[in-house]
Protein backbone atom coordinates (compact mmCIF):
# COMPACT_ATOMS: atom_id res chain seq x y z
CA UNK A 1 0.00 0.00 0.00
CA UNK A 2 1.62 3.32 -0.83
CA UNK A 3 2.29 5.50 1.99
CA UNK A 4 -0.58 7.47 3.40
CA UNK A 5 1.20 10.95 3.00
CA UNK A 6 2.05 10.26 0.20
CA UNK A 7 -1.58 10.35 -1.59
CA UNK A 8 -2.48 13.27 0.48
CA UNK A 9 0.35 15.16 -1.05
CA UNK A 10 -0.26 14.24 -4.38
CA UNK A 11 -3.82 15.19 -4.10
CA UNK A 12 -2.47 18.70 -2.80
CA UNK A 13 -0.46 19.02 -5.51
CA UNK A 14 -2.88 18.23 -8.10
CA UNK A 15 -5.74 20.35 -6.92
CA UNK A 16 -2.94 23.42 -6.66
CA UNK A 17 -1.87 23.05 -10.15
CA UNK A 18 -5.58 22.57 -11.10
CA UNK A 19 -6.41 25.99 -9.55
CA UNK A 20 -3.14 27.63 -10.90
CA UNK A 21 -4.53 26.37 -14.16
CA UNK A 22 -7.51 28.75 -14.08
CA UNK A 23 -5.45 31.58 -14.13
CA UNK A 24 -4.37 30.82 -18.02
CA UNK A 25 -8.58 30.45 -18.72
CA UNK A 26 -9.54 33.43 -17.24
CA UNK A 27 -11.10 35.71 -19.79
CA UNK A 28 -12.71 39.26 -19.93
CA UNK A 29 -15.93 36.68 -19.12
CA UNK A 30 -14.79 37.26 -15.72
CA UNK A 31 -15.33 40.90 -15.53
CA UNK A 32 -18.43 41.05 -17.70
CA UNK A 33 -20.14 38.93 -14.94
CA UNK A 34 -19.14 40.67 -11.95
CA UNK A 35 -20.39 44.10 -13.38
CA UNK A 36 -23.69 42.26 -14.58
CA UNK A 37 -24.20 41.02 -10.96
CA UNK A 38 -23.20 44.41 -9.31
CA UNK A 39 -25.55 46.02 -11.66
CA UNK A 40 -28.27 44.27 -11.75
CA UNK A 41 -31.35 44.83 -9.49
CA UNK A 42 -32.23 41.04 -8.72
CA UNK A 43 -30.89 38.18 -7.60
CA UNK A 44 -27.78 35.89 -7.93
CA UNK A 45 -29.71 32.24 -8.48
CA UNK A 46 -27.24 29.84 -8.45
CA UNK A 47 -27.65 26.30 -9.56
CA UNK A 48 -26.54 22.80 -10.39
CA UNK A 49 -26.74 18.92 -9.79
CA UNK A 50 -24.63 16.08 -7.90
CA UNK A 51 -21.38 17.84 -6.11
CA UNK A 52 -21.61 20.84 -8.10
CA UNK A 53 -24.97 21.42 -6.68
CA UNK A 54 -22.64 21.53 -3.06
CA UNK A 55 -20.79 23.85 -4.57
CA UNK A 56 -23.48 25.97 -5.82
CA UNK A 57 -24.97 26.19 -2.25
CA UNK A 58 -21.27 27.40 -1.09
CA UNK A 59 -20.94 30.11 -3.54
CA UNK A 60 -24.69 30.86 -2.42
CA UNK A 61 -23.37 31.11 0.71
CA UNK A 62 -19.93 33.38 0.16
CA UNK A 63 -22.03 35.95 -1.84
CA UNK A 64 -24.68 36.33 0.83
CA UNK A 65 -22.35 36.57 3.80
CA UNK A 66 -20.24 39.33 1.69
CA UNK A 67 -22.81 41.36 0.47
CA UNK A 68 -24.55 40.19 -2.88
CA UNK A 69 -27.54 38.08 -2.29
CA UNK A 70 -27.75 35.06 -3.60
CA UNK A 71 -30.36 32.35 -3.95
CA UNK A 72 -29.54 28.72 -4.61
CA UNK A 73 -32.00 26.56 -7.15
CA UNK A 74 -31.17 22.79 -7.65
CA UNK A 75 -31.38 21.92 -10.82
CA UNK A 76 -33.34 18.81 -10.48
CA UNK A 77 -35.97 20.48 -8.56
CA UNK A 78 -35.82 23.28 -10.63
CA UNK A 79 -37.88 22.04 -13.65
CA UNK A 80 -40.19 20.47 -11.18
CA UNK A 81 -41.32 23.78 -9.52
CA UNK A 82 -38.83 25.58 -8.31
CA UNK A 83 -38.20 27.51 -11.02
CA UNK A 84 -40.53 30.11 -9.84
CA UNK A 85 -37.73 31.47 -7.80
CA UNK A 86 -36.29 33.03 -10.55
CA UNK A 87 -37.62 36.77 -11.14
CA UNK A 88 -37.19 39.25 -14.45
CA UNK A 89 -33.45 40.81 -13.06
CA UNK A 90 -32.19 37.85 -11.29
CA UNK A 91 -28.67 36.73 -12.90
CA UNK A 92 -28.85 32.58 -13.66
CA UNK A 93 -24.95 31.20 -12.57
CA UNK A 94 -25.15 27.18 -13.29
CA UNK A 95 -22.57 25.51 -12.05
CA UNK A 96 -21.40 21.86 -14.11
CA UNK A 97 -18.54 20.09 -15.08
CA UNK A 98 -19.65 18.54 -17.93
CA UNK A 99 -22.32 20.83 -18.77
CA UNK A 100 -23.87 17.98 -20.53
CA UNK A 101 -26.57 16.40 -17.43
CA UNK A 102 -29.94 15.76 -18.72
CA UNK A 103 -31.44 17.97 -15.99
CA UNK A 104 -29.80 21.41 -17.07
CA UNK A 105 -30.21 20.21 -20.58
CA UNK A 106 -33.48 20.88 -20.00
CA UNK A 107 -33.45 23.71 -17.66
CA UNK A 108 -31.45 25.92 -19.86
CA UNK A 109 -34.32 26.35 -22.66
CA UNK A 110 -36.73 27.68 -19.55
CA UNK A 111 -33.86 29.99 -18.61
CA UNK A 112 -33.36 31.40 -21.85
CA UNK A 113 -37.22 31.71 -22.44
CA UNK A 114 -37.37 34.13 -19.42
CA UNK A 115 -34.77 35.88 -20.78
CA UNK A 116 -32.58 36.08 -17.88
CA UNK A 117 -28.68 36.52 -18.49
CA UNK A 118 -26.84 32.88 -18.27
CA UNK A 119 -23.54 32.01 -16.42
CA UNK A 120 -21.74 28.67 -16.78
CA UNK A 121 -19.22 27.64 -14.40
CA UNK A 122 -18.46 25.16 -16.75
CA UNK A 123 -15.42 22.46 -17.15
CA UNK A 124 -16.06 21.99 -20.74
CA UNK A 125 -16.39 25.13 -22.98
CA UNK A 126 -17.46 22.88 -25.99
CA UNK A 127 -20.87 21.38 -23.73
CA UNK A 128 -24.49 22.69 -24.47
CA UNK A 129 -24.04 24.78 -21.56
CA UNK A 130 -21.04 26.82 -22.30
CA UNK A 131 -22.34 27.15 -26.36
CA UNK A 132 -25.87 28.29 -24.38
CA UNK A 133 -24.46 30.71 -21.36
CA UNK A 134 -24.46 34.22 -21.83
CA UNK A 135 -21.03 34.61 -20.14
CA UNK A 136 -18.46 31.28 -19.38
CA UNK A 137 -16.34 30.78 -16.50
CA UNK A 138 -14.44 27.95 -17.19
CA UNK A 139 -13.22 25.58 -14.83
CA UNK A 140 -11.65 22.74 -17.06
CA UNK A 141 -9.13 20.68 -15.17
CA UNK A 142 -6.19 18.38 -16.30
CA UNK A 143 -7.72 15.60 -14.11
CA UNK A 144 -9.52 14.63 -11.04
CA UNK A 145 -7.56 14.30 -8.12
CA UNK A 146 -9.13 10.77 -8.07
CA UNK A 147 -6.51 7.77 -9.26
CA UNK A 148 -9.76 6.32 -11.14
CA UNK A 149 -10.36 10.50 -13.19
CA UNK A 150 -14.04 9.94 -12.12
CA UNK A 151 -14.84 11.18 -8.68
CA UNK A 152 -14.85 15.34 -8.64
CA UNK A 153 -12.07 16.57 -6.69
CA UNK A 154 -9.86 19.20 -8.73
CA UNK A 155 -12.73 19.91 -10.26
CA UNK A 156 -15.01 20.86 -7.49
CA UNK A 157 -12.08 22.63 -5.99
CA UNK A 158 -12.06 24.82 -9.28
CA UNK A 159 -15.56 25.59 -9.18
CA UNK A 160 -15.65 26.78 -5.48
CA UNK A 161 -12.23 29.04 -6.09
CA UNK A 162 -13.93 30.82 -9.46
CA UNK A 163 -17.18 31.25 -7.01
CA UNK A 164 -14.98 32.58 -4.37
CA UNK A 165 -13.04 35.06 -7.18
CA UNK A 166 -16.57 36.24 -7.85
CA UNK A 167 -17.37 36.95 -4.44
CA UNK A 168 -14.62 39.04 -3.52
CA UNK A 169 -14.59 40.61 -6.92
CA UNK A 170 -17.78 41.91 -6.10
CA UNK A 171 -16.98 42.52 -2.51
CA UNK A 172 -14.30 44.77 -3.29
CA UNK A 173 -16.91 47.06 -5.67
CA UNK A 174 -19.13 47.48 -3.16
CA UNK A 175 -16.49 48.66 -0.32
CA UNK A 176 -17.63 45.87 1.96
CA UNK A 177 -15.84 46.95 5.15
CA UNK A 178 -14.95 45.04 8.46
CA UNK A 179 -18.27 46.37 10.16
CA UNK A 180 -20.33 45.45 7.27
CA UNK A 181 -19.13 41.55 7.70
CA UNK A 182 -20.09 41.84 11.50
CA UNK A 183 -23.61 42.76 10.39
CA UNK A 184 -24.15 39.55 8.44
CA UNK A 185 -22.04 37.50 10.94
CA UNK A 186 -23.36 38.85 14.91
CA UNK A 187 -23.66 35.10 15.90
CA UNK A 188 -19.88 33.96 14.96
CA UNK A 189 -16.50 34.68 16.80
CA UNK A 190 -15.52 36.74 13.83
CA UNK A 191 -18.62 38.86 14.11
CA UNK A 192 -18.04 39.06 17.37
CA UNK A 193 -14.64 40.71 16.94
CA UNK A 194 -16.09 43.70 15.06
CA UNK A 195 -18.98 44.39 16.81
CA UNK A 196 -18.87 43.26 20.90
CA UNK A 197 -17.36 45.76 22.71
CA UNK A 198 -15.90 45.74 26.32
CA UNK A 199 -19.55 48.37 27.58
CA UNK A 200 -21.47 44.39 26.08
CA UNK A 201 -19.27 42.64 28.83
CA UNK A 202 -18.75 44.77 31.98
CA UNK A 203 -22.27 45.22 32.36
CA UNK A 204 -22.22 41.37 33.29
CA UNK A 205 -19.33 42.27 36.33
CA UNK A 206 -19.81 43.74 39.50
CA UNK A 207 -17.87 46.95 39.76
CA UNK A 208 -15.12 46.45 42.23
CA UNK A 209 -13.72 50.12 44.05
CA UNK A 210 -11.72 50.59 47.16
CA UNK A 211 -10.12 54.02 47.82
CA UNK A 212 -6.46 54.70 48.23
CA UNK A 213 -6.85 54.62 52.43
CA UNK A 214 -8.78 51.51 52.79
CA UNK A 215 -6.70 48.97 54.74
CA UNK A 216 -5.82 46.02 52.57
CA UNK A 217 -8.46 43.78 54.88
CA UNK A 218 -11.27 45.74 52.69
CA UNK A 219 -9.22 45.14 49.53
CA UNK A 220 -9.42 42.06 49.93
CA UNK A 221 -13.34 41.59 51.09
CA UNK A 222 -13.58 43.70 47.75
CA UNK A 223 -11.86 41.64 45.36
CA UNK A 224 -13.21 38.20 46.75
CA UNK A 225 -16.54 39.29 46.69
CA UNK A 226 -16.71 40.78 42.90
CA UNK A 227 -14.60 37.97 41.55
CA UNK A 228 -12.73 39.43 38.92
CA UNK A 229 -9.29 39.34 40.75
CA UNK A 230 -8.77 43.31 40.90
CA UNK A 231 -10.53 46.42 41.95
CA UNK A 232 -10.23 49.66 41.40
CA UNK A 233 -8.68 52.45 43.18
CA UNK A 234 -11.07 55.32 43.19
CA UNK A 235 -10.83 59.08 44.54
CA UNK A 236 -12.74 62.31 44.17
CA UNK A 237 -14.80 60.39 41.66
CA UNK A 238 -11.43 59.69 39.61
CA UNK A 239 -9.58 56.09 38.68
CA UNK A 240 -5.93 56.63 40.33
CA UNK A 241 -5.20 53.44 40.19
CA UNK A 242 -5.75 49.18 40.54
CA UNK A 243 -4.96 46.69 43.22
CA UNK A 244 -4.56 42.96 41.83
CA UNK A 245 -4.50 39.62 43.16
CA UNK A 246 -1.16 39.17 42.59
CA UNK A 247 -0.30 42.39 44.35
CA UNK A 248 -2.33 40.84 47.60
CA UNK A 249 0.48 38.05 47.49
CA UNK A 250 3.20 40.00 46.86
CA UNK A 251 1.85 42.33 49.86
CA UNK A 252 1.39 39.18 51.98
CA UNK A 253 5.31 38.19 51.41
CA UNK A 254 6.15 41.51 52.60
CA UNK A 255 4.08 42.36 55.16
CA UNK A 256 3.06 39.53 57.97
CA UNK A 257 0.43 42.31 59.29
CA UNK A 258 -1.62 43.08 56.84
CA UNK A 259 -3.87 45.34 58.99
CA UNK A 260 -0.99 48.39 58.49
CA UNK A 261 -0.93 48.28 55.19
CA UNK A 262 -3.36 50.51 52.84
CA UNK A 263 -4.54 50.39 49.32
CA UNK A 264 -2.25 53.26 48.02
CA UNK A 265 1.19 51.51 49.31
CA UNK A 266 0.50 48.73 46.96
CA UNK A 267 -1.20 49.81 44.16
CA UNK A 268 -0.48 50.58 40.73
CA UNK A 269 -0.83 54.07 39.95
CA UNK A 270 -2.32 55.43 36.44
CA UNK A 271 -3.05 52.10 35.03
CA UNK A 272 -3.96 50.99 31.71
CA UNK A 273 -7.38 51.40 30.77
CA UNK A 274 -10.25 51.06 28.45
CA UNK A 275 -13.38 53.16 27.01
CA UNK A 276 -16.47 51.30 27.15
CA UNK A 277 -16.66 52.03 23.27
CA UNK A 278 -13.65 50.00 22.53
CA UNK A 279 -13.87 46.31 21.20
CA UNK A 280 -13.32 43.41 23.02
CA UNK A 281 -11.00 42.17 20.36
CA UNK A 282 -8.80 45.63 20.92
CA UNK A 283 -9.24 44.77 24.99
CA UNK A 284 -7.83 41.40 24.54
CA UNK A 285 -4.56 42.60 22.17
CA UNK A 286 -3.49 45.26 24.96
CA UNK A 287 -4.33 42.44 27.62
CA UNK A 288 -2.44 39.94 25.97
CA UNK A 289 0.59 42.30 24.69
CA UNK A 290 0.72 43.72 28.32
CA UNK A 291 0.40 40.08 29.99
CA UNK A 292 -2.50 41.42 32.21
CA UNK A 293 -5.70 39.99 32.93
CA UNK A 294 -8.23 42.40 33.65
CA UNK A 295 -9.16 46.56 32.44
CA UNK A 296 -10.84 49.00 34.42
CA UNK A 297 -13.58 49.94 31.67
CA UNK A 298 -14.28 53.97 31.48
CA UNK A 299 -17.03 56.04 30.59
CA UNK A 300 -15.24 59.23 29.69
CA UNK A 301 -13.65 59.83 32.83
CA UNK A 302 -15.93 57.92 34.94
CA UNK A 303 -15.05 54.43 35.99
CA UNK A 304 -17.79 51.75 35.30
CA UNK A 305 -16.69 48.31 35.90
CA UNK A 306 -13.93 45.40 34.81
CA UNK A 307 -13.88 43.51 32.08
CA UNK A 308 -11.98 40.05 32.46
CA UNK A 309 -10.11 37.78 30.20
CA UNK A 310 -11.85 34.97 30.88
CA UNK A 311 -15.43 37.58 30.21
CA UNK A 312 -13.64 37.13 26.37
CA UNK A 313 -12.97 33.70 26.41
CA UNK A 314 -16.09 32.70 27.54
CA UNK A 315 -17.56 34.86 24.02
CA UNK A 316 -14.77 32.39 22.14
CA UNK A 317 -12.96 36.02 20.67
CA UNK A 318 -9.97 34.45 22.22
Amino acid sequence: MENLRDIALQVIDNEANSILGLKALLTDDFEKVVELIYNSKGNVIVSGIGKSANIAQKIVATLNSTGTTAVFMHAADAIHGDLGIIRDDDVVVIVSKSGETPEIKVLIPLIKIRKNKLVAIVGNRESYLAKQADFVLDTTVPREACPNNLAPTSSTTAQLVMGDAMAVALLKMRGFTAQDFAKFHPGGALGKRLYLTVGDLCVKNGTPLVSPDDIMTQAIIEISEKMLGAAAVIENGQLVGIVTDGDLRRMLMKHPNIETVKVCDIMTKNPLRVDKNALVADALNIMQHKEISVLPVMDGDRYIGMVHIHDIIKEGII
